[in-house]
């Protein structure tokens, strides 16, 4: 993760330094000082200790696997600035600590991001080390699609996770192309990875693919004005979704069948959409995928499934579309 900022000497022992704090000491003080301040978290951490962690092991530019004898040294009063600094930034300007360190970790690998893109933080990534299994053959996995990829983290994880396949990144965003375009370059897969400017399957031509997965916006546009501050940094175009969370959703299912090739498979996340999707299309077969590591509203369809109730998703999409041009003709009138 972080290298390692030089030799030991950078810091100086407990028993010499009592009267300064030692990296454990900053730590803790620093999960207290963002607790008090009612910060908000969920953007790769989950409690202040773990987000406190890593703004201090990246302010000392340490890894996150330090050692006991490294937490137990008393850094140089510099390093406890720069520390102090990074901490008062995630308490004044609300930012997730990814986006002031410029990394998040996902699959159990590295991305740059910003606030062009999500912070990366999809319980898809347990699939992706599973390799997606029981429900996908490795072997016979040849395309991937990574629909709506933000920083591209997704469909990088899956070209590592099948050195095989080829893999495109899909957004409709092309500031978050360019941070995926980054990522993929960091990652050295230019080779095999390739992002494309495309509003879903707009821009995909005929292309196939053998397994589609994606992380699309699903947040209902009332929740996302509720959101707390820290998602507020994060772009509105990759979280909102219409009334219901499900505008991108109900257009993905309908055209995705004809970009799946034979005994293709489609995985997406809709989060706490979950209901509203479910009862929007009682009678389609959902399967919704368990964590071992935490998360929900994972599904997965097999193309066939798609192209048998292909008829309920295409009527849905009609009808969210015709309500959409009604509601714009009635906002110019």
């Amino acid at each position: 993760h972080y290298p390692c900022c030089g030799s030991m000497s950078t810091y100086i022992h407990t028993a010499d330094m009592e009267t300064r704090q030692t990296i454990r000491q900053l730590i803790h003080d620093g999960a207290a000082r963002l607790e008090s301040a009612g910060l908000v978290f969920g953007h790769g951490t989950d409690n202040a200790l773990d987000e406190s962690a890593t703004l201090v092991l990246h302010a000392l530019e340490l890894p996150f696997d330090v050692t006991d004898e490294q937490l137990d040294t008393v850094p140089s009063v510099r390093q406890a600035g720069r520390v102090d600094t990074l901490l008062e930034q995630r308490i004044s300007s609300r930012k997730p600590a990814a986006y002031l360190t410029g990394e998040a970790w996902f699959a159990g690998l590295p991305f740059y991001v910003d606030e062009r893109v999500l912070v990366p933080r999809s319980p898809i990534a347990e699939l992706i080390e599973e390799g997606f299994s029981p429900w996908v053959d490795q072997g016979g996995i040849a395309h991937i699609l990574d629909l709506c990829t933000g920083s591209g983290c997704i469909g990088i994880a899956s070209a590592l996770a099948f050195p095989d396949a080829r893999v495109d990144l899909a957004d409709l965003s092309t500031d978050a192309l360019e941070v995926a375009r980054r990522n993929i370059r960091r990652h050295a897969l230019d080779s095999r990875v390739r992002a494309i400017e495309s509003d879903l399957f707009g821009n995909l031509g005929d292309n196939r693919y053998d397994l589609i997965v994606s992380n699309p916006p699903y947040v209902a546009d009332e929740e996302v004005r509720r959101l707390p501050e820290e998602y507020r940094h994060e772009p509105a175009l990759g979280l909102s979704a219409g009334d219901d969370g499900l505008d991108l959703v109900i257009r993905l299912l309908n055209a995705a069948p004809a970009h799946l090739g034979p005994g293709g498979m489609l995985v997406v996340e809709v989060g706490y959409s979950q209901p509203a999707l479910e009862s929007a299309f009682p009678e389609i077969p959902f399967l919704w995928l368990e964590f071992a590591y935490g998360g929900e509203g994972v599904f997965l369809l097999e193309r066939e499934q798609l192209v048998e109730y292909h008829f309920v998703f295409e009527q849905a999409a009609r009808q969210r579309q015709q309500v959409s041009i009604d509601s714009e003709v009635r906002t110019d009138e």
